[in-house]
C-alpha cells in the first residue's frame, strides 16, 4: 500500500511538469527551441522531489507489528481478571444495599409497631380519663348517699304501716297500745326513698354502683369488702358475709370504696 501512494504521488508530480512545459507559447517554433542553450532557471520547473528516493518503512514498523499480538495477548489476559474484579466490586455493593435495605425495613417495622402501640396506649388513656373523669366528684358523693341510706334506716317500720293494719293490731293488743300513724313521716319517707332510687339510677348511667354483700349472701371478697369485725354465727359458714356496716361502691368496674362487713368465723 505504501509503494502504491508513492507511485502515484511520482505520477501526479510528472504530470504537473510536463503540463506546465506545455504552457509555453505557441509562437516560438521548433527550431527557436533547439538553437536556445538550456538555462538552469528551466530545470527549477521540475520539483526536487522527483530527484528524491523514497524508501519503504515496512521494516521499520515490523517491531511493533509484531508486539501487537503479545500486548493483544496481555489485552485478552487481563480482561477476563478486570471483569472479575469489577463483578466482585459489584456483588460487594449488592450485599452492602442488601444489608441496608434490611436493616431499614427492621427499622420501619419497628417505627410502625412502635407508632401502633403508642396509638393503643393513648386510646387506653383517653377512654380511662373518659370513664373515671367523676372519680373525685363520685368519692365525694357516697358520703352523702351514706347519709341518706341512714336517714331512711332511721325511721321504724312500725310507724310507717297503713292505718287500717294500725287499728286491728290495738284490736288485738289491748294491753299495748300502737301509736297513731303519721301520714306526714310516711310521704316523707316516701319521697326520700323515691329521691335515692332516682339518684342511683342516675349514677348508674355513668358507671356509679352499690353493692350489699350482706344482700347477696355471698362470702367474703378481699377485692371487694373489707372485714371490719368477726363472730361465730350458727347455720353460716366460715367467711360469709352476715352484716354489711357500710355498702361498697364500684365505678366502671374498678373498685372506688369497698364495703365494710361483718365475717363469721365459727373455728
Amino acid at each position: 500500500m505504501i509503494r502504491r501512494t508513492i507511485l502515484r504521488q511520482s505520477r501526479t508530480l510528472t504530470a504537473s511538469a510536463s503540463s506546465r512545459s506545455l504552457c509555453t507559447p505557441c509562437s516560438t517554433s521548433r527550431l527557436e527551441l533547439r538553437k536556445r542553450p538550456l538555462q538552469p532557471s528551466s530545470l527549477k520547473t521540475v520539483s526536487p522531489r522527483l530527484f528524491q528516493r523514497w524508501q519503504s518503512t515496512e521494516t521499520e514498523r515490523k517491531p511493533e507489528d509484531d508486539t501487537a499480538p503479545a500486548e493483544d495477548a496481555q489485552a485478552a489476559q487481563a480482561a477476563p481478571a478486570a471483569e472479575a474484579e469489577k463483578e466482585d466490586a459489584l456483588k460487594k455493593e449488592l450485599e452492602a444495599k442488601s444489608r441496608e435495605i434490611i436493616d431499614l425495613k427492621d427499622k420501619y417495622l419497628r417505627s410502625v409497631a412502635d407508632f401502633r402501640n403508642l396509638q393503643e396506649r393513648t386510646k387506653r388513656d383517653v377512654e380511662s380519663a373518659r370513664q373515671f373523669a367523676i372519680q373525685r366528684f363520685a368519692v365525694d358523693l357516697v358520703e352523702s348517699i351514706d347519709n341518706l341510706d341512714r336517714a331512711l334506716e332511721a325511721v321504724p317500720q312500725e310507724s310507717l304501716r297503713p292505718a287500717a293494719e294500725d287499728d286491728s293490731a290495738a284490736a288485738d293488743s289491748a294491753t299495748t297500745p300502737a301509736p297513731a300513724p303519721n301520714k306526714d313521716l310516711i310521704n316523707l319517707h316516701a319521697g326520700l326513698k323515691m329521691t335515692e332510687s332516682i339518684l342511683m339510677s342516675t349514677l348508674k348511667k355513668h358507671g356509679l354502683e352499690r353493692f350489699d354483700p350482706a344482700e347477696e349472701g355471698r362470702r367474703f371478697d378481699p377485692r371487694l369488702d373489707e372485714a371490719t369485725f368477726m363472730t361465730k354465727v350458727e347455720g353460716k359458714e366460715d367467711g360469709d358475709v352476715f352484716h354489711t356496716q357500710s355498702k361498697g361502691f364500684t365505678l366502671n368496674g374498678r373498685v372506688l370504696r369497698a364495703a365494710k362487713v361483718g365475717v363469721v368465723k365459727n373455728s
